[in-house]
């Protein structure tokens, strides 16, 4: 079987992908969710015009050098004050208060001289200052935060100011993880001499819930067909909505998941991928559950989880997939073989700007070189390398 490319895997993957479905949340259960239904204002806001300074409000054309103005009363929030405002008449008034009626400004109260029921000030009234208009913020009818948004407190902030109770959100995935291997133990145990510890699931799963409903990490299935089968049996009974494998994922003696996930039904759309590091990545469906197959070696498991999974994350929650970033090197890469390259590097901040630094180690179960990574370049098949300045394209490690 040849290597897919990488883009014609991708785009079978994302045409798997269900619509985005919704549910109602509270407000205070929003955060972090994709906005699916718009948000419109219903209300004004501020719903009257308000001050924006603890002082006093007045008609601007009353305010003349050596008159003093009689106080009347006083707007406070939630308490403002009811009459209308004559001429000759000011009102103390706090911050965020209803403007009187009849009253044009607000002078705030270090530009205001007090004594007893009047007030005159230092400083000439401008007309309107000070004055947040009615529906200065936002007006009914407003269109507040366009679907697709991922609820960031801000966001969130103006949907309560908005007066929404509940939002309509992207339901998220329920995701499993399986990890295989006989040499596999957990982190915290004593290693044998033919061991080494599991980690892709302890990177993956933090990767993968910000965008999932859950993340159930289903251990270690070891290398017969007895144990794998009845793991990926207990993996398929809690009925998620994607399932994922690390190993096993190759053409050995010993990686037979992909025969087992045959036998239970799922059909592969495709087993080879035309990249580095990453080539034995498996996809295919059961039903209505998407199943990715990733490869053994750490680096080469987060790196096509980057690649393939976290694209379909977002397209399940309908958020926008971010266009790649464009960076200049801080030095010449390598020429690249006919495999896309998802090249490690560091991001750095230089003087002249933000650059990018390849990280030469390229094994695929280097785990440091990888976490000491901000970004992989994306470096095309059969690139002949470049100087150093030049543009590249690269995907951030930690973005959502």
């Amino acid at each position: 079987m040849s290597l897919l490319p990488v883009d014609d895997a991708i785009a079978a993957i994302l045409k798997r992908v269900p619509a985005p479905m919704s549910e109602t949340v509270t407000l205070s259960d929003a955060a972090g969710r994709v906005l699916l239904k718009l948000v419109i204002a219903t209300h004004d806001q501020p719903p009257f015009n308000a001050s924006a300074m603890d002082g006093y409000a007045m008609r601007a054309s009353d305010v003349v050098d050596g008159q003093r103005l009689k106080l009347v009363g006083m707007s406070q929030a939630g308490a403002g004050f009811s009459g209308t405002l004559g001429s000759g008449e000011a009102v103390r008034i706090f911050t965020g208060a209803p403007v009187p009626s009849g009253a044009d400004t607000v002078i705030m109260q270090e530009e205001a001289i007090a004594d007893g029921d009047f007030v005159s000030f230092t400083t000439p009234a401008r007309l309107g200052h000070s004055i947040r208009p009615l529906g200065n913020d936002f007006a009914r009818g407003q269109s507040l935060i366009e679907p697709g948004v991922r609820l960031a407190p801000m966001q969130l902030a103006v949907a309560a100011a908005a007066n929404a109770a509940t939002l309509e959100v992207a339901r998220r995935p329920r995701v499993s993880l399986l990890a295989t291997g006989d040499e596999l133990v957990l982190p915290g145990s004593s290693l044998g001499a033919d061991q080494i510890v599991a980690s892709n699931s302890f990177g993956l799963r933090p990767m993968l819930i910000p965008y999932a409903e859950s993340v159930v990490d289903h251990g270690i299935a070891r290398d017969t067909r007895e144990d794998l089968r009845a793991k990926l049996d207990e993996v398929f009974a809690s009925a998620p909505d994607i399932v994922i494998t690390t190993g096993g994922a190759s053409v050995g003696d010993h990686d037979i998941v992909q025969d087992i996930l045959l036998d239970l039904g799922v059909t592969l759309d495709f087993w080879k991928i035309n990249m580095r590091p990453g080539k034995p990545l498996m996809f295919g469906t059961r039903g209505r559950t998407l199943v990715f197959g990733l490869p053994g070696n750490p680096v080469s498991a987060m790196v096509t989880a980057m690649v393939f999974i976290r694209p379909a994350l977002r397209k399940w929650l309908g958020y926008p997939e971010p266009a790649l970033w464009r960076l200049p090197l801080a030095a010449p890469t390598p020429p690249n073989t006919a495999r896309r390259h998802f090249m490690r590097a560091q991001l750095l901040h230089t003087p002249t700007g933000p650059q990018l630094l390849a990280i030469s180690q390229t094994d695929s179960g280097h785990t440091s070189s990888l976490a000491q990574a901000d970004m992989l370049i994306v470096q095309p098949e059969h690139d002949p390398g470049q100087a150093m300045g030049s543009i590249v394209e690269a995907i951030p490690l930690d973005h959502f």
